[in-house]
């Protein structure tokens, strides 16, 4: 046999394995409305960039009908390519292919993939269109599915880790995405779910669809396992590249820097009136953030899940930068639960990625009640003093309005070793609202006094003029300074010049034991 030989039977092989499950499957499959396994590849990565991995491995299992089914590539198609040309590492599951399922070998492919992405110090984008371990082989599937759990543990905090739904993610392969960073959803299409809904009926009686059980939706408002969700692929794959324009490459990487012109001694006329008069009235949050942020550019995560606290990223003076703010136009910026667990992990991210982060506070408490009691406030609450407490990149906090109480010192306060603490003249540092303070300190007074409500409202204006203000905070050196609304920006960018080269450790330690 020639060279030439060798070299046409070569390309019959490579074109077999770019046919994935064939063509029949490959139109079912875009009869759904979704992209193959290589399509969604082409179309995240830079054109051309994409060097594949395993291209002629299939599976060893021959039970079942399994040596009648042999696959080039087998159910998922792995490699390392360029997005706005830094280099990932990526695999790709082909639900053309036995259902996108994790076999031993499969398994072995993502592995190697995230095994060179944490030897290369680089991001893993994993892509899921999968019904789970392969039914067929039994302990052996199941060891390629623990094996990814361990790789997804070992990358955690050392490489981003991305993974994209855009198919089911079922099973105990589910919790491979769930250890991720950032899981990204696509409404129609994307599925996650320990058990499906036959299992669920079958068990509980309850009958539920795929989207009602594990959808986008779902878990972007509900379960908050989806940071990201999509009307398109097309659309999820933008928000993907979006993203990895923020973060760095590993721990040891520097942030990605871009100019974008901007001033850095831009001001804004319009945040004097950002705040009511009445200490009452909501007003959105969103609007200080765009406002001092580089261009307006703010990509928000976890948007649909517990909106009353806003995270994301966004840059200042070319330079990414992560930021948690209180929302007072939901729940007056209460935090609860879920807002505890969203910000807590975001802020777990950003610091173990080198990314500063900038808190604005406008907090009147932590959410109040027997259900939040019962579900465990005080274990998750306790998660963002953690996380915020254990945080060594630079911080700086903002504080617009309210801050009150055990929030006030849980929002990045000098207690929880916040490097530099600014508040507007209309911050309110205190250890409850007037109102609430006075009917506890004075209750006896007011109901003794001749006229109650007027007693009341007296008291109430002289603990305002005396306490709620920032500058009796800052006389205690717990506030740095108090600015004009208008300077924000530029004091910002000013205080992470200062802070660009701090180093700071915790006690030396195996780990520590977060509340979970």
């Amino acid at each position: 046999m020639t060279t030439n030989d060798r070299l046409d039977g070569l390309t019959r092989l490579k074109k077999q394995a770019e046919a994935g499950g064939g063509k029949e499957r490959t139109e079912r499959q875009q009869a759904q409305g979704k992209l193959t396994a290589r399509e969604r590849l082409e179309l995240l990565l830079d054109p051309g960039s994409f060097n594949e991995l395993g291209t002629l491995i299939s599976h060893r299992a021959t039970d079942f009908g399994l040596a009648e089914q042999k696959y080039l590539g087998d159910a998922v198609v792995s490699g390392s390519g360029k997005i706005d040309g830094r280099p990932v590492f990526i695999y790709s599951q082909d639900f053309t292919v036995l259902g996108g399922s994790i076999s031993e070998v499969a398994g072995q492919k993502v592995c190697q993939a995230m095994d060179m992405a944490l030897s290369s110090g680089v991001p893993i984008i994993a892509i899921y269109d999968s019904g789970g371990a392969r039914i067929q082989e039994g302990v052996a599937s199941l060891s390629g599915v623990g094996e990814m759990l361990l790789r997804n543990t070992l990358c955690s905090g050392a490489i981003p880790q991305l993974s994209v739904i855009v198919g089911p993610s079922a099973g105990g392969a589910v919790y491979c995405p769930a250890i991720t960073d950032f899981v990204f959803m696509v409404k129609g299409i994307s599925q996650m779910y320990i058990t499906g809904p036959d299992v669920v009926k079958a068990v509980t009686g309850e009958e539920i669809s795929h989207q009602q059980l594990g959808g986008a939706e779902v878990h972007a408002r509900k379960s908050g396992v989806a940071h990201f969700i999509a009307d398109s692929e097309v659309e999820c794959f933008k928000m993907v590249r979006r993203l990895l324009g923020f973060l760095p490459q590993s721990y040891k990487a520097p942030l990605p820097q871009v100019e974008l012109g901007d001033d850095p001694e831009r001001t804004d006329e319009s945040l004097l009136g950002l705040i009511p008069d009445d200490p009452r009235k909501p007003y959105d949050m969103m609007k200080l953030i765009t406002s001092v942020v580089d261009d307006g550019d703010f990509m928000e995560v976890h948007r649909h899940f517990a909106p009353n606290i806003i995270v994301g990223f966004a840059r200042l003076d070319g330079k990414p930068i992560g930021i948690v703010a209180q929302q007072p136009a939901c729940l007056a910026g209460v935090i609860d639960i879920d807002a505890s667990v969203k910000a807590a992990r975001f802020v777990r991210f950003c610091d173990a990625f080198n990314i500063p982060l900038i808190s604005f506070v406008d907090v009147p408490g932590f959410m109040p009640g027997s259900a939040q009691e019962h579900h465990g406030i005080i274990r998750h609450g306790a998660k963002l003093i953690y996380a915020y407490a254990e945080a060594t990149v630079p911080k700086v906090t903002v504080i617009t309005r309210k801050a009150y109480g055990g929030a006030y010192i849980v929002m990045s306060s000098k207690h929880l070793r916040g490097d530099i603490n600014y508040s507007w003249p209309t911050g309110d540092i205190a250890f409850m609202g007037a109102e609430g303070a006075v009917n506890v300190i004075f209750r006896r007074a007011i109901a003794q006094s001749d006229n109650p409500a007027e007693t009341r409202q007296k008291l109430v204006s002289e603990y305002r003029e005396k306490f709620d203000n920032p500058y009796t905070a800052a006389a205690l050196g717990y506030i740095d300074d108090v600015i004009d609304p208008r300077q924000t920006r530029p004091k910002l960018i000013r205080a992470l010049e200062m802070l660009k080269d701090k180093v700071q450790s915790n006690p030396p330690k195996k780990h520590g034991n977060i509340p979970l």
